[in-house]
């Protein structure tokens, strides 16, 4: 099984945030923790809008996963909603796993998601696997940045998951350059971010 890589067990260790085991039974909500700064949208899908934002670090009420997706049912400070479960950690024998990796040891229950009202689009591609989170030095863009993405919009790239930092996009993904500028950009999920383009990894997310 794995386990959380060592730089987010070294963060989550710091700010005393590792949970203790939560041991659920049938259709119990179990604690959960967001180990990056996490989306959460109004349904199980990257074509589903943001509602919120678990900030990493942050409690979440895990309500439940879908069968066979990793798509999560999460309350964060109130805001309910689906989290990404590649991104969602708890306690376990003494260390701190992914929600994903050990589901069925950790008892999360099985929730559904029926569609209500006006209809979200699905991707017509196949979705593609955002590559695990690795450790990356923090930007702060400059506003003129910004302003050139705003004016020079590009498609909205569908990837299986969610957009967090540090985030490896797929070789299929094409970025685009920013003038005078040491990264690209593209917009994933519905959301701007900055890539580094020797690394193809996530360094900014505009929310």
């Amino acid at each position: 099984m794995k386990t959380l890589s060592p730089h987010l067990l070294r963060a989550v260790a710091a700010a005393g945030l590792i949970l203790a085991a939560g041991v659920s039974t049938a259709g119990a909500a179990m604690s959960a923790m967001a180990v990056t700064d996490l989306n959460v949208r109004a349904g199980p899908g990257p074509q589903y809008p943001i509602v919120g934002l678990a900030a990493r670090g942050s409690t979440a009420v895990l309500e439940g996963c879908i069968q066979g997706s990793n798509w999560c049912r999460v309350n964060v400070g109130g805001v309910a909603g689906w989290a990404y479960a590649k991104y969602l950690a708890t306690g376990s024998g003494g260390s701190t796993v992914v929600i994903s990796e050990r589901r069925a040891e950790l008892g999360v229950p099985v929730v559904t998601y029926e569609t209500t009202g006006s209809t979200v689009a699905t991707p017509a591609e196949p979705l593609e696997l955002i590559g695990p989170v690795e450790e990356v030095t923090a930007i702060t863009p400059p506003p003129a940045v910004r302003t050139y993405i705003t004016e020079n919009p590009v498609d909205t790239v569908y990837l299986d998951g969610e957009v967090v930092l540090g985030a490896t996009l797929p070789q299929t993904v094409a970025v685009r350059p920013i003038p005078e500028y040491d990264y690209q950009y593209v917009n994933v999920n519905g959301q701007p971010v900055l890539v580094e383009p020797a690394t193809r990894r996530v360094v900014y997310i505009y929310r």
